[in-house]
């Protein structure tokens, strides 16, 4: 029977009935309409109740699109949004539902409700009576039933989230279990009774300890045609294995996940609403990667595959390959790409490549790039390489018989594991197969309905295994199950000889890489003032710091640290009337060093006196030359005359503009400008004057 309060209202006017009346029907979950019928069955009768207040049946609409929603938002619940939109168009006269808790649990959908009817002139009814919502005291009322409805539900999702969390911290609750684990009928997590599923599983951590990168895994597994286990969660074929393509996304869950590590974890990931896509209630879901921030956190609750130091190093190699530049190499032959930092300002350096990729530098920029500053410094990385690789190879050395005696047993284990692999999905083929033949042979042979159904599955189980056969024969002629002893004898004598190794085609840069970022953590450089000294500041894995200083190619003399002393002894010399050749020997055997060569030679130390002049007055090699007068003038000291390069004056006594001669010194031959200081100013003055017609003289 309707309540007094719902029949006997004034508010119900002629106008209200003119439109329709809405029954809203909503129940939470899926579960509650299949077993709480009786509510569901009271919504439904609201449509006499409207009746009984005037409307005709055909006036009444009843929207149930929204059973099993929940109605903390608007989103998903296409019935509640059908029914703002009919208040918005005038066409509703009066909403009933069985409470306001059916209509809304958000404060914000619920008096966006409101506003409507009031706007619209819509009336609201419930199971206590009939409320307009342009009144204030009926407003106020269903404000305050909209602020409990949505205080209910706050309450009962706390009180549910701290039942979670009290059974979550006794390591009872059981979400999910990764693959690689089944749960027991007795409620204790077990390793997958599959012996190939956990073979599978523990190969891959194996691989990620070896290549140290999530794609390094994937690719290993493509390559050798290794599949990854994970069994049916629901279905006719519950609790099966499926078999399916590796993937990253995949691949990065399990080497991310802490059960692996035998440790129980909940409340890993959080809900950032504010990335949350429209349509997807799943999505903006944040992984916390500080294990510190987990809401419970137990090891050794499950069995292990991998041990909680394994795992800690493995997070920390994933989080170094999502850094920039660091982590894993990225290609490029530079072997400190990542490793190297500015021993300046302690910023890591980048590398620029050139020359189509087969020379690169080493590059201090970010002072520039960021605040505007003057670039830091660069390096070529062949010397810095080629001083790292030595050092590198100098402490292999002593311990070049242990690398190829682990080199040659992780071959032989990692062969040893493929072969187990394919021995294990051959023994799966066949069982198949022996399980098709036996449903065959049970069924009835005069029902062949069944029997050609059963019949065609052993055919094609039995091509599967055929199938699986062939190409385990195409892996073993292309690589044998065991390594021979002239093939262990060979790996041997490659890794004693490490140098030979490391230069050997067969090594890529990738691998030369990955053995330093295995010995160093990072190595800082410092040039000193752009000179040709270098030091090294090498860290080494273990915790060791070692220093060194090596000589690299420069570009100019002027960048040599002892250029002012070279120049003074070249001066010396000079006065004392040695030649050019006998000057390159002293500075030779001195100990000198000229940029990009090994020694000094006469041509060179002539271009240094003509480039530095280091005599004062005329050149030290003009004053030999036989002068006619001191009207003559050599093309160096008439070119610095005229204000022109010594080509270009050259060139003008080809053409004759300038008078000369040629005279020898030796076996060299000179030419003379014949020409007086006050003609040559002239000259000067005329070619200013053509090159710059508008200046004012001087």
């Amino acid at each position: 029977m309707p309540s007094a309060g719902l029949l006997r209202t004034d508010k119900i006017q002629a106008r209200h009935r003119e439109r329709q009346a809405v029954v809203y029907v909503r129940q939470s979950t899926v579960r509650q309409v299949l077993q709480h019928q009786e509510s569901t069955r009271l919504q439904y009768a609201l449509s006499d109740r409207a009746h009984q207040l005037g409307w005709s049946l055909e006036q009444v609409i009843v929207i149930d699109d929204d059973l099993g929603r929940s109605a903390a938002s608007t989103l998903h619940r296409p019935g509640f949004q059908r029914l703002v939109a009919e208040v918005g168009l005038g066409h509703i006269g009066l909403v009933l539902g069985i409470e306001v808790s059916r209509l809304a649990r958000s404060c914000r959908d619920w008096h966006q409700l409101l506003e409507m009817c009031a706007l619209f002139d819509t009336l609201i009814a419930d199971a206590d009576g009939v409320y307009d919502a342009a009144n204030f005291n009926d407003r106020l009322l269903l404000g305050l039933k909209g602020t409990m409805s949505e205080a209910e539900l706050h309450i009962l999702k706390a009180r549910m989230h701290e039942g979670r969390r009290s059974k979550a911290s006794r390591a009872e609750l059981v979400i999910g279990l990764p693959r690689g684990y089944v749960l027991r009928p007795s409620g204790e997590v077990a390793l997958d009774p599959d012996e190939q599923v956990r073979a599978t599983i523990q190969l891959a951590f194996d691989v990620f300890e070896r290549r140290r990168s999530v794609y390094g895994v994937l690719r290993y597994l493509v390559d050798h045609d290794i599949q990854l286990p994970d069994r049916v969660r629901g279905g006719a074929d519950k609790g099966e294995v499926r078999w399916n393509r590796p993937n990253q996304a995949t691949l990065s869950d399990m080497l991310r996940h802490p059960a692996y590590a035998g440790a129980y974890v909940y409340g890993r990931r959080r809900m950032e609403r504010r990335c949350q896509l429209p349509g997807k209630p799943h999505s903006g879901r944040r992984f916390i990667r500080a294990p510190e921030q987990w809401a419970v956190l137990r090891r050794d609750c499950w069995p292990a595959y991998i041990d909680w130091d394994t795992y800690t190093r493995n997070q920390e190699q994933m989080a170094a390959n999502r850094t920039k530049h660091n982590g894993v190499p990225r290609g490029g032959p530079a072997l400190l790409s990542g490793l190297i930092r500015c021993g300046q300002c302690g910023r890591r350096m980048s590398v620029g490549y050139h020359n189509n990729g087969h020379e690169a530098r080493y590059l201090c920029w970010q002072l520039a790039t960021t605040f505007g500053g003057p670039r830091c410094q660069s390096v070529s990385a062949q010397p810095v390489d080629e001083f790292v690789t030595d050092m590198i190879l100098a402490a292999l050395a002593p311990s070049a018989i242990e690398v190829s005696l682990q080199l040659a047993e992780d071959i032989e284990l990692e062969r040893t594991a493929r072969q187990r692999h394919w021995a294990q999905r051959l023994e799966r083929a066949r069982y198949e197969t022996a399980l098709a033949r036996r449903r065959y042979e049970a069924v009835d042979p005069e029902n062949r309905l069944v029997a050609r159904t059963l019949e065609r599955e052993w055919e094609t189980a039995l091509a599967a295994e055929q199938a699986l056969q062939r190409e385990h024969e195409r892996e073993l002629a292309r690589q044998p199950a065991r390594l021979q002893a002239g093939e262990m004898a060979a790996i041997r004598r490659l890794a004693e000889d490490v140098p030979a190794l490391w230069h050997a085609p067969t090594t890529t840069p990738t691998d030369r890489q990955m053995i330093a970022r295995l010995m160093l953590e990072h190595v800082a450089v410092r040039v000193e003032a752009n000179s040709e000294h270098v030091e090294l500041t090498c860290d080494w894995a273990g915790g060791v710091q070692t220093r060194h200083t090596f000589i690299r190619t420069v570009q100019r003399f002027e960048q040599l640290r002892g250029f002012d002393q070279i120049l003074s002894t070249i001066r010396e010399l000079r006065r004392q009337g040695c030649s050019a050749a006998v000057i390159a020997e002293q500075l030779n055997a001195a100990g000198w060093r000229p940029p990009k060569r090994d020694t000094f030679d006469a041509p060179m130390v002539q271009r240094l006196i003509f480039r530095h002049n280091p005599s004062q007055g005329r050149p030290i090699w003009t004053n030999n030359v036989q002068r006619k007068d001191s009207a003559e003038w050599t093309l160096h000291e008439a070119a610095a005359r005229l204000g022109v390069h010594r080509h270009t004056a050259y060139q003008w006594v080809r053409q004759g503009r300038l008078p000369g001669r040629v005279t020898t010194r030796g076996d060299q031959r000179i030419w003379l400008v014949q020409m007086t200081e006050a003609e040559l100013d002239q000259l000067r003055q005329s070619k200013e004057a053509r090159l710059h017609p508008y200046r004012s003289p001087a």
